[in-house]
């Protein structure tokens, strides 16, 4: 029996979401009707919610739930009887709460198969028999090429800001999902528990085939880490840029992998890749040792010189407020990445990123968590907590006024930095000389997408 199903994302960082794309494609394969909604782009479609026996949301990263929370209520008045599920990394990590609100089915780790045992429970008459697949699957499946039908257009989506020329339209895919290493902030480790699964390289071929025929001219690689599968995404690139030469692409990578395998780097820019994020966190022994992160402060710094020797942008991103910052600390971050020439590669917003304590948190396995946080909050999806100096607190909090006023300004990030760096200073009461602004400020100096990477 052919069901009416509504796969909804409610944020995915700009990104065309391979969340609803990848199902899509399972359910509309074996007959039923899918309507995929990407609300951070398109408005909500009344009247498939309306006639749909399925409502699944996907949740894959913490800003999602918190939207999807909010709109569920609405998604339960136009339609009382559809089948409510979400599914996505965040959803078995807040099961509870999810449920609270009326979700009927909840599908973490590898979802598709899950989605596909959802539409089969659907009797005839619109009743859905109870939860039978396990809240977390990480069995292997055989995947099919992501169906984009009805999403809104790749020009609508995040874009490559270049140094020269004009932005580049972007597509977005996932060659690998989960990751075999268990930092202890990570949302992945709750649920895959270091366990990684891979995409077939035909279907990720094939589905960046399909968008660039819809005209993206750059790819972003969603994987949680690149290179987990090394072979496996470096026979990828190589395919991709033989096949399109002209196609760029960015990638996410740990500097534990970077070190590891230095020797692929330039295999990388000759490939094609613009730039990589990495997940840095700290430029401090001590709180990287706390994150379990499986780099030192030595490590990034020697991988920013492999970068800039081989002519490749790299892109760290941070948690620089946690419980253990202080303002030597923050004030050492914001100096590294000036003396590096780095401070224009860091999107703003990673400089007031605050430390998020989510359900199941390998954090919560630290005495210095458990003696500072505060009952979980179900709705914030987060255990709160509070910094020991309350000017650390202040500091973060100006650190992202600052951001959010100068983002809606459209000021460049050098300045960005500038009023942060002066921030900084006077709050730790130092007397530091002012930086000198770039001459070409308002320009970009390295590429970026135009909506930053956070959770």
């Amino acid at each position: 029996m052919a069901v009416n199903i509504v796969l909804i994302s409610t944020y995915e960082l700009g990104r065309q979401p391979f969340g609803l794309a990848s199902p899509a494609a399972w359910l509309r394969k074996r007959g039923h009707n899918v309507a995929s909604l990407d609300l951070s782009r398109q408005s909500l479609d009344e009247s498939a919610i309306r006639n749909a026996g399925v409502i699944a949301i996907y949740l894959p990263m913490h800003t999602a739930t918190r939207l999807a929370a909010q709109l569920i209520p609405s998604l339960r008045k136009l339609n009382p009887g559809a089948h409510l599920c979400c599914y996505g990394l965040y959803a078995p990590m807040n099961v509870d709460y999810l449920r609270a609100l009326g979700v009927s089915t909840i599908l973490g780790g590898e979802f598709e198969q899950g989605l596909m045992n959802l539409a089969n429970r659907q009797s005839p008459g619109g009743e859905t028999t109870p939860q039978t697949e396990p809240a977390v699957s990480l069995e292997r499946q055989t995947f099919q090429v992501p169906d984009r039908m009805g999403m809104a257009p790749l020009e609508k989506y995040a874009h490559v800001v270049m140094p020269e020329g004009p932005h580049r339209v972007t597509g977005y895919t996932e060659a690998s999902r989960g990751c075999k290493h268990l930092c202890r902030h990570c949302p992945i480790v709750p649920v895959y528990k270091g366990i990684f699964r891979v995409v077939d390289r035909e279907v990720v071929l094939a589905d960046i085939r399909q968008q660039v025929v819809a005209g993206a001219q750059h790819i972003t690689f969603g994987d949680p880490d690149f290179f987990n599968g090394i072979g496996h995404a470096m026979s990828i690139v190589q395919a991709l840029h033989g096949e399109f030469p002209e196609l760029t692409y960015d990638v996410t990578i740990k500097i534990e992998h970077l070190r590891q395998h230095e020797r692929q780097l330039s295999k990388l820019r000759d490939t094609g890749c613009l730039f990589v994020t990495s997940a840095v966190e700290s430029l401090d022994d001590e709180v990287l040792a706390m994150l379990d992160k499986g780099h030192t402060r030595a490590d990034f710094i020697h991988i920013g010189r492999i970068f800039r020797e081989i002519g490749l942008a790299l892109q760290p991103t941070f948690i620089p407020f946690s419980p253990w910052t202080t303002f030597e600390r923050y004030l050492d971050l914001l100096r590294t990445l000036a003396e590096f020439e780095l401070s224009e590669a860091v999107a703003p917003v990673q400089l007031g990123i605050r430390l998020l304590i989510p359900a199941g948190s390998r954090l919560l396995e630290l005495p210095d968590i458990q003696r500072i946080i505060q009952p979980f909050d179900e709705q914030a999806l987060v255990y709160p907590w509070k910094h020991a100096d309350p000017r650390i607190d202040e500091l973060c909090d100006d650190v992202q006024q600052i951001v959010a006023s100068s983002e809606k300004l459209k000021r460049s990030r050098a300045s960005i930095f500038e009023k942060i760096w002066r921030a900084a200073n006077d709050a730790a009461h130092v007397d530091a000389a002012p930086r000198v602004l770039p001459v070409l400020a308002s320009r970009a100096t390295v590429p970026y997408l135009n909506e930053p990477w956070y959770c």
